[in-house]
């Protein structure tokens, strides 16, 4: 072979092999950009985690997905803690407990400021409760109950 046959050679074979990077570069952002998640599948993610907190006993956590937590006077915080206690304590009693939660819809008024999470919660008692959940989006996706 020549050696103006193998420049032609490699020539065709750098364009197929950058032509394949740029391709397979197409793909994957295509890819990336089906796969981000929207503000409202934030605020419903967020939404259900608070919740899942919250059928856990974990308090504290549920309460920090509240706008504004870390600015509550500590009285008002603990008798927020305390209100939580009661309300799973009242489903524990009324309905056997909630063994689950999840997201049913989710809306955003173009005209509000936040969001509403539809969740369905599960009872031990085998009934179900769909509830909404105002959320607010406070900066860079981090998604608060309002």
């Amino acid at each position: 072979m020549t050696s103006k046959g193998r420049q032609r050679r490699r020539k065709a074979s750098l364009f197929i092999n950058l032509f394949f990077i740029l391709f397979s570069l197409f793909i994957s952002t295509a890819f990336m950009q089906c796969a981000k998640v929207s503000p409202e599948q934030q605020a419903a993610l967020a939404a259900e985690g608070y919740y899942r907190h919250l059928i856990a006993g974990e308090y504290e956590q549920f309460l920090q997905g509240r706008a504004g937590a870390d600015s509550l006077p500590e009285d008002y915080r603990e008798q927020l803690l305390t209100a939580y206690r009661q309300f799973v304590a009242q489903q524990q009693d009324n309905h056997n407990g909630i063994t689950a939660v999840a997201v049913s819809n989710v809306r955003t008024d173009s005209l509000s400021d936040y969001t509403s999470v539809f969740l369905l919660l599960s009872y031990g008692d085998s009934t179900q409760e769909e509830i909404i959940v105002p959320m607010i989006d406070t900066g860079e996706g981090h998604w608060r109950m309002r």
